[in-house]
């Protein structure tokens, strides 16, 4: 049925020219361009997706993706050489080299992407790199969440059961190291799960109130994605993380946060991008 959707888009509509996959450098992954279905139907939403609804099939051009979180040993390399403000985690057990960095704004996340000459992801993006074309519910594909998939709230507790090294807190637990579980059909790690992920879009309420400007061909949300947009006043984090439960980790799965990331949360981290002729 996917397939067949698909099929009578591109037979209805003018087809973007989509650039071909180049040589990604050893830390990005290519994600080729093309239709995706994005989104969720408001029957299948379930509880906390209504910003999801409702789906359609939505373009964007090849781009590349780093294939991991940005790490602590990454950002703080970035202050020290003055090219990233001060940022990260406050607590003890967040600040191991290869955990993800968290307690960052999305203005620290794009500051760190592009003093890499990189970006953050786009919404749009971001979806079609954890999703692909067949619409999967995870960036695994449909079967459900597991320990041995992503790191997130089970059974056990938060972070799969790992504790925190924390005599008060000691449940709250933490982001693992990036790169823990298998990597995604993209060569992607941790699109679900460890770290919520800043992307570029400011938040809409749902795709149908976005309009026209989530819609068509590399849509960049609100406002173009311009740093000031009247109305708006929370940007988008996507993927889940080691402290919330599995439905938080679908692809289709939308969260706003104020930008400024003020009063600090230890949630959210970032991965960024770049396309192909950049």
């Amino acid at each position: 049925m996917i397939e067949l959707c698909l099929l009578l888009l591109t037979t209805t509509t003018p087809t973007p020219a989509i650039s071909a996959c180049p040589s990604a450098p050893a830390d990005m992954a290519c994600v080729p361009g093309g239709p995706f279905l994005r989104g969720v139907n408001p029957k299948d939403a379930g509880k906390g997706n209504k910003a999801a609804t409702p789906q359609s099939t939505v373009w964007v051009q090849t781009f590349l993706m780093d294939k991991n979180e940005v790490t602590v040993v990454d950002y703080r390399a970035c202050m020290a050489e003055g090219r990233c403000a001060k940022a990260g985690p406050n607590y003890q057990d967040f600040d191991a080299p290869l955990q993800p960095i968290t307690g960052v704004s999305w203005y620290h996340a794009k500051q760190y992407c592009e003093a890499h000459e990189k970006r953050l992801p786009t919404e749009a993006e971001w979806e079609k790199a954890a999703r692909g074309v067949d619409g999967r519910t995870f960036p695994w594909g449909n079967e459900p969440a597991t320990c041995a998939r992503a790191v997130y709230m089970d059974e056990r507790g938060r972070s799969c059961g790992i504790k925190q090294k924390s005599k008060s807190h000691a449940d709250t637990g933490r982001p693992d190291a990036v790169g823990s579980r298998p990597a995604t059909q993209y060569g992607l790690y941790d699109m679900a799960g460890n770290s919520w992920e800043w992307v570029a879009d400011w938040f809409s309420s749902s795709w149908k109130e976005c309009g026209a400007a989530c819609a068509g061909v590399d849509p960049k949300g609100p406002c173009g994605g311009a740093e000031v947009c009247p109305g708006a006043s929370e940007r988008v984090v996507r993927g889940g993380s080691w402290y919330w439960p599995a439905e938080q980790l679908t692809t289709w799965h939308r969260r706003p946060h104020t930008p400024k990331n003020s009063p600090i949360f230890h949630h959210f981290g970032f991965r960024c991008a770049r396309g192909v002729a950049d």
